[in-house]
């Protein structure tokens, strides 16, 4: 006579341990999360709009205008864009402009690429430069073609540059395309690779001039990461170790691009490097960390922080009539990271991690070092959660939440042990409120970016992992959906639907949940599984949405599954309520069993509850 045994597991995906000692867990996964200690699939995704940009986005950042609406800044390695009103702006800031007649051209017979020659014109390769005034240059080469962005293709010297057209030229020819020629050059591309060292190979191609010193706020080793941050209804950026660039929106939306920090009309000693800029939401003081010094402009202190003068962007100035001033981290070699909690500002050098706090007159700020031994694994690889912070760290997760500590982790080794460090600059974190998560993507072994992703539910205090391409991510709360960056050059809305909108149309979205080996009763004998009742309940699912349950037996840990049988949950119902599947007959014979719930079918959201198994003692020996 067979009875009916529940199979109730613990939360959360344990890889501590084989799948054995792991007994009465769970083992594996992708695309699931665990609510109130039972596993579900995740949400789906959809495209933000339809557009693409530039390059690969590494930061988002939302923030109100005074009339209302709502923008989203979108710095990647290429460009930095707002977008607005389902349209993206391009709002990357101008780093030189030639005077009129300085460039010229030559075109080749059935060619579409164009050699442009301007002296010293400091671009990398992939810049971009928008050419005006310029005349046909003979046959197909007209102006319309040639006044218009450019990409760069290729850097020749410090004098020429290619550029790949949108015609084939039908002649040779060689002029300056007109006399009024101007050439308008973008603040030059960042790394989508980090680069260490200084030896061959570090740093871009014509970053210099010959012979000189690299200069001292170089980033072109660095991956590109610019940091954001709203001062009133207008916009503050800052890629690593580079320029700090104010967007005024007042000048209008798709018209205006950002400019430096010091040409601001009244400017008085402002910052012209950092490493990242900040504004402080409790007394709007603009922060610049890593930046150079107020005597000595040019000249980058990795570790030196200012800030301006309360209320004011421009006026950097000290004085004692102001309260703008400055301090210096006395522990580490370079400032990587500061993040913004409600009561402070925690500052990670490259070995410790400091608190900025707002004291008032006649200090400003003040600063205390909470640890003197901590790291980030990137500068994104940190999150904010209420009052405290999450970060991966190089071999572990670490929390800070007025002590600093290591997290306990059921899968550090799965992560770590399969983990492409020279790429870390590119872990990202990123917080989901609605379920208590926080996220990182990470790149796994052989990647070049990330594909691959592990999540800690501090509510339960448990982890899963999966499989996804993601490069940045701005929290819901201005927005409706949680907003993340693929490598496709998409923004995405995430838990929006149920499938994959990556694709045009949507496809379905795999996902899947395996224990880990659990003995039937204690193992010591076979027993026989003839049915089985999947408790899975559809929720939000249209159609005929339907799942997959797998049982698998083995007689012994270190032998193969003998045999498995499998079990198909549907429902048929239109609406999201719980209807429970009618039993499955099955046939498994072994001392121990393995239990996996699959689905792949559009408009499908499954939740496993307790499945119970039909057994009865075996004969079998």
């Amino acid at each position: 006579m067979s009875k009916l045994v529940p199979i109730k597991l613990t939360p959360g995906i344990n890889r501590e341990h084989t799948r054995f000692a792991g007994e009465g867990g769970w083992y594996d996964g992708d695309k699931i999360r665990f609510r109130h200690g039972f596993p579900e699939s995740i949400g789906g995704w959809s495209r933000l709009l339809n557009d693409t940009f530039l390059g690969t986005c590494r930061s988002l950042y939302t923030w109100t205008v005074l009339a209302g609406d709502l923008l989203l800044g979108v710095g990647t390695t290429w460009k930095f864009y707002a977008l607005y009103g389902g349209a993206f702006y391009d709002i990357t800031p101008i780093r030189t402009t030639t005077a009129a007649g300085d460039v010229t051209f030559s075109a080749s017979n059935g060619s579409n690429m164009l050699t442009v020659t301007d002296s010293n014109h400091g671009a990398f390769p992939n810049d971009f430069v928008t050419f005006s005034g310029a005349s046909s240059l003979g046959g197909l080469v007209t102006a319309p073609v040639m006044n218009a962005e450019h990409q760069i293709a290729t850097v020749t010297d410090a004098n020429t540059y290619t550029i790949e057209l949108s015609v084939t030229a039908n002649g040779s020819d060689t002029g300056n395309g007109g006399a009024s020629v101007i050439g308008v050059y973008q603040v030059n591309v960042g790394l989508d690779t980090g680069l260490t060292g200084t030896g061959w190979s570090a740093g871009a191609w014509g970053d210099g001039g010959w012979g000189e010193a690299a200069p001292s706020t170089a980033g072109s080793q660095i991956l590109r990461i610019w940091s954001q941050d709203n001062f009133g209804e207008d916009l503050i950026i800052n890629p690593v170790n580079g320029g700090i660039y104010y967007w005024d929106v007042s000048g209008g939306i798709g018209t205006v691009r950002a400019v430096p920090l010091s040409s601001l009309s009244g400017a008085s000693d402002a910052p012209l490097f950092a490493t990242q800029t900040m504004v402080s939401d409790q007394d709007r003081h603009v922060i610049c960390l890593g930046c150079d010094a107020e005597d000595d402009p040019g000249n980058s202190d990795p570790l030196l922080i200012r800030w301006s003068d309360q209320e004011n962007a421009s006026d950097w100035t000290t004085r004692t009539t102001n309260t703008a001033g400055s301090l210096r981290l006395s522990r580490g070699a370079e400032i990587v990271r500061a993040v913004q909690t409600k009561r402070e500002i925690i500052i990670f050098t490259d070995q410790s991690m400091h608190s900025m706090q707002f004291l008032g007159p006649p200090y400003t700020f003040g600063i205390q070092e909470i640890s003197s031994s901590t790291e980030l694994m990137s500068r994104i690889s940190v999150t904010t959660v209420d009052d405290g912070l999450f970060w991966m760290a190089n071999g572990k997760f670490m929390v800070y939440d007025g002590t600093v500590r290591e997290i306990e982790c059921d899968v550090k080794s799965y992560v770590f042990d399969n983990f492409n460090i020279d790429e870390r600059q590119k872990v990202v974190a990123g917080h989901n409120l609605k379920f208590s998560e926080v996220w990182w993507w990470y790149p796994s072994s052989g990647a070049s970016e990330n594909d691959s992703y592990v999540v800690f539910n501090y509510l339960e205090s448990i982890w899963y992992f999966g499989s996804m391409v993601r490069t940045a991510w701005h929290p819901s709360g201005l927005t409706d959906y949680a907003i993340a960056a693929g490598t496709d050059g998409y923004l995405y809305e995430h838990e929006k639907g149920l499938n994959d909108g990556s694709s045009n149309p949507a496809v379905s979205l795999p996902s899947y949940i395996e224990s880990a080996t659990f003995d039937i009763a204690d193992g010591d004998q076979f027993f026989f599984a003839n049915r089985i009742i999947p408790d899975v309940t559809f929720v939000n699912s249209t159609g005929d949405p339907m799942a997959t349950m797998t049982l698998k037996a083995r007689r012994f840990p270190g032998s193969s599954f003998d045999n498995s049988d499998v079990a198909v949950t549907s429902q048929t119902a239109t609406v999201p309520i719980e209807q429970f599947t009618e039993q499955q007959h099955i046939r498994l014979r072994g001392r121990s069993m393995t239990m996996r719930v699959d689905a792949d079918e559009l408009n499908v959201q499954w939740r496993l509850g307790i499945p119970r198994i039909g057994m009865r003692t075996d004969g079998r020996r």
